[in-house]
């Protein structure tokens, strides 16, 4: 019960540390997704339908061509992104967490677009509406005016409608279409405030992005790994180099095929780099907490191994007491590692659960020696514990090892006990 009631106000403290971080990273930007550019060209499609009309009394049908507009995306052959994230540290209260600062530079080329799959007529493509867009995810991140360099042009981006699945967009008229038998460059730079993530969609044949940072604990995660990677107490690099094989959408298409950019298959081709730690001290608590009734078994196994032995009689109380001891380390790790680091919080919160129950002990087991031999075995399996909360690929292989050795100290210090008499007195 008592741990249960700590994982109550776990959840709760993790809760508004949520909420907290939440007040932080909204007005300085939050997790960036990056797609695009894309070009947008409109065209005129004539569709036949089927009308009725009234003539002389009577219902007659027939075929008129009405001419609605569509839209064709086009996506960059080649994607070049390099970078460099800035880390820093906000605080609201007690509660802190890593944003960053993102100085980005896309660059690429589009081959002339083709209108040849949807049969489109060269009179019916509307050229002088074609548009360039740069979705992102938070615009509120963008902290100066941008400029897309195109072939040689500079044109500033503005505000756009959503653009669907793809989010909030930035916009621009692309002068000089058509483009008949060659490609046109493109250059972007790009200055963003983000938080927890950045991530690129592979909008390119060919996608290649360098980014480095000076953060220490990054999570490369989404759809695509590094393709090269160096990790250090000073930072990152990372290179990824994709191609556009491992998307579920094409490379052009249409909006009205509206079904080839589904929300599903353009999130699931997402790639990039967490800036947050993996493991919190939230984390590392309610992992500790799991571990709780173990502790409560071997130290009351301990206490009655004493019992066995010594004939001292331990009180039910006396254990109730010392139960509650143990689980008081959990509510002192959970609040001191709120304003400490993880590591100092768990060393004054296992001395102070060790001093107490070693200094009851040496009055509940009638003996100075008994109640040091308690806390060498709990200052053991504190720092076994800390052991296995600091692993995580090895975590279950070191624990389980643990147990078998634990078990086999029980066994052996209890070996000549004849319990049949022990229970006839």
């Amino acid at each position: 019960m008592p741990l249960s009631l700590i994982r109550g106000v776990l959840a709760e403290r993790r809760q508004r540390h949520q909420e907290a971080l939440d007040t932080i990273t909204t007005p300085w930007g939050n997790p960036q997704v990056i797609a695009g550019p894309i070009l947008v060209v409109p065209y005129q499609r004539h569709v036949k339908t089927w009308k009725e009309q009234i003539v002389n009394g009577r219902s007659e049908r027939f075929e008129t061509t009405d001419t609605v507009v569509a839209r064709a995306h086009f996506l960059p052959a080649e994607l070049d992104v390099t970078g460099q994230l800035e880390p820093e540290q906000l605080n609201r209260g007690i509660y802190e967490t890593t944003v960053y600062r993102a100085g980005l530079k896309l660059s690429g080329h589009f081959t002339p677009p083709g209108f040849t799959e949807w049969k489109v007529a060269p009179e019916d493509i509307l050229w002088d509406d074609a548009l360039v867009w740069v979705a992102i995810s938070d615009l509120r991140g963008a902290s100066e005016t941008l400029t897309l360099r195109w072939g040689g042009r500079a044109l500033a981006l503005e505000p756009g409608a959503p653009s669907g699945t793809l989010g909030p967009a930035l916009q621009a008229r692309v002068p000089g279409l058509p483009m008949i038998g060659e490609s046109t460059a493109f250059e972007l730079a790009l200055k963003l405030n983000g938080s927890r993530s950045l991530q690129f969609a592979p909008f390119g044949m060919h996608n290649r992005v360098r980014l480095t940072s000076t953060f220490p604990d990054p999570s490369f995660q989404g759809a695509f790994l590094p393709a090269h990677r160096q990790i250090s107490a000073g930072g990152f690099e990372a290179d990824w180099q994709v191609s556009y094989y491992g998307r579920g959408y094409p490379q052009q298409w249409s909006d009205a095929d509206r079904d080839l950019l589904r929300n599903d298959d353009f999130s699931a081709s997402l790639f990039g780099v967490g800036m947050e730690p993996v493991m919190n001290s939230y984390r590392y608590v309610e992992r500790a907490i799991k571990y709780g009734v173990l502790f409560l078994a071997l130290v009351f196994t301990a206490f009655f191994v004493f019992e066995v032995r010594s004939l001292a009689r331990v009180h039910p109380l006396q254990y109730t007491l010392v139960g509650a001891a143990l689980c008081l380390f959990y509510l002192a790790l959970l609040s001191l590692s709120e304003v400490l680091s993880f590591g100092w919080a768990y060393t004054l919160g296992a001395a102070a659960a060790t001093g107490l129950v070693a200094a009851y002990s040496a009055f509940v087991l009638r003996g100075a020696r008994r109640a040091w031999l308690v806390a060498g075995g709990l200052a053991l399996i504190y720092g076994f514990l800390y052991v296995l909360l600091r692993q995580q690929e090895y975590s279950l292989l070191y624990g389980t090892a643990g147990l078998f050795l634990l078990l086999a100290l029980i066994m052996y210090a209890t070996r000549h006990v004849d319990w049949y008499a022990r229970d006839d007195q």
